[in-house]
């Protein structure tokens, strides 16, 4: 309850706003009231290959609306309301955390999309000198998601409920520094309460390089801290571009409710893709460091980054939001094709082994995954989505069952000028 009445201090001011034009003083209270939205619309199917469960299908909308408005006719000074709401149209053949229905004979599959509602976003932001101050619940990405992210995969994302401050005033460089005390909707990580630490620091050296550092001090949980080297280099022949990052977990610096977690572990990601004229090509490698369960270290775990886009969108690693115990190598190859009109179309094949043998076995299996966007002709704004995702059993306890699952759907945002 702290942290949403923290989060809501602009609240009753938009609230106000958008039914009247007010003022005090000849000072309007709000003014140059934006909207923007988004309606997304999706079919999930999943069999999980488990003979315990049924096959699910599942039909949700997401629903977004937000509000900002210049506050108090102060340069800089505005605030955010917005909402997010998730309906399963009567959609009752899947389970979610929390809700499990069952076909009269056994439960059906997980589809993490709850039917809910929620205050997405509830915040105050104060600009000047290319600094920003924040105050409230907004959303969170930082780099490619990896460690710090919303989901936004999931039709019921996270919000952060933060403080932070950022500023760009030196060239070429931007620093954020960051307060997290709650968060909402998809959530991860040792509880929603939290007293969390965000900082991160990206240099833009040259076009070719960029230099990323970040400490991500996590409650209860660990800290991770890294670096990443990114940057795009354009030839005659194609556009290129790189990521080499490495990371570490260590014991959590912040504490919550008395309790310091502990944490051993190492991460790296080196990746290369091309553009050849629409034609996309790529190779990745990414290790996360995994534990024996006797060895007094602890698996890599991004718990709060967009997991979804990582090893494989079957989702087969992060449930209960952990990795795999042994750790995880993902080495994957993806080729694509990409044009004005003809939308985009991305195939990729991952093979998974693990850092730490289980049992004397490390076979994490393999999966293919596709997926084609577009934009709807005649309709602005309007995306459709075809996605498919097919993981092939390994030998590890644990991931020892085909998974195939099947998206299709339909974004659309709108915004007022």
């Amino acid at each position: 309850m702290k942290k949403l009445l923290l989060s809501m201090a602009a609240l009753p001011l938009v609230i106000g706003g958008l039914s009247v034009s007010a003022s005090a003083d000849g000072i309007n209270i709000l003014d140059n009231i934006k909207l923007k939205g988004q309606i997304r619309p999706r079919f999930e199917s999943v069999d999980d290959g488990k003979a315990t469960t049924a096959n699910a299908s599942a039909y949700t909308v997401r629903t977004k609306l937000t509000a900002t408005a210049n506050l108090l006719g102060v340069d800089g000074l505005s605030a955010s309301i917005g909402m997010i709401s998730v309906n399963n149209l009567g959609s009752h053949e899947y389970n979610w955390n929390g809700t499990a229905y069952n076909d009269g004979t056994k439960l059906y599959s997980k589809v993490v999309d709850p039917q809910q509602a929620m205050i997405s976003n509830a915040e105050i932001n104060y600009s000047v000198d290319k600094t920003t101050v924040h105050a409230g619940r907004s959303q969170i990405n930082l780099d490619n998601q990896r460690f710090i992210g919303t989901v936004g995969w999931r039709q019921f994302e996270r919000s952060y409920d933060t403080v932070f401050v950022a500023n760009n005033s030196i060239k070429n460089l931007s620093v954020l520094v960051a307060w997290v005390y709650g968060f909402q909707g998809v959530i991860a990580g040792p509880t929603a309460d939290t007293n969390s630490v965000l900082v991160h620091a990206a240099y833009k050296v040259m076009p070719e390089l960029k230099v990323t550092a970040y400490d991500y001090m996590i409650a209860g949980a660990h800290d991770t801290y890294g670096i990443a080297l990114t940057g795009k280099v354009k030839t005659d022949m194609a556009k290129l571009s790189y990521r080499a990052e490495y990371a570490l977990q260590k014991d959590s610096t912040m504490e919550i409710h008395n309790s310091n977690g502990k944490a051993d572990a190492s991460y790296y990601n080196l990746d290369l893709g091309a553009n050849v004229n629409g034609i996309l090509a790529g190779v990745n490698y990414e290790f996360l460091s995994g534990s024996t369960g006797t060895d007094g270290k602890t698996n890599f775990n991004p718990m709060l980054g967009t997991n979804h886009k990582f090893n494989g969108w079957a989702d087969v690693f992060y449930v209960g939001n952990s990795g795999p115990l042994g750790g995880l190598k993902d080495f994957n190859v993806r080729l694509g094709y990409t044009a004005k009109g003809l939308g985009k179309l991305l195939a990729v094949y991952h093979t998974f082994t693990a850092d730490k043998t289980m049992g004397g076995l490390d076979d994490l299996g393999s999966e293919f995954d596709a997926v084609y966007t577009n934009k709807i002709p005649g309709v602005n704004n309007l995306t459709g989505l075809l996605k498919y995702a097919d993981y092939s059993k390994g030998t590890v306890a644990g991931y020892t069952n085909d998974i195939q699952k099947i998206w299709v759907g339909l974004d659309y945002k709108f915004a007022t000028k």
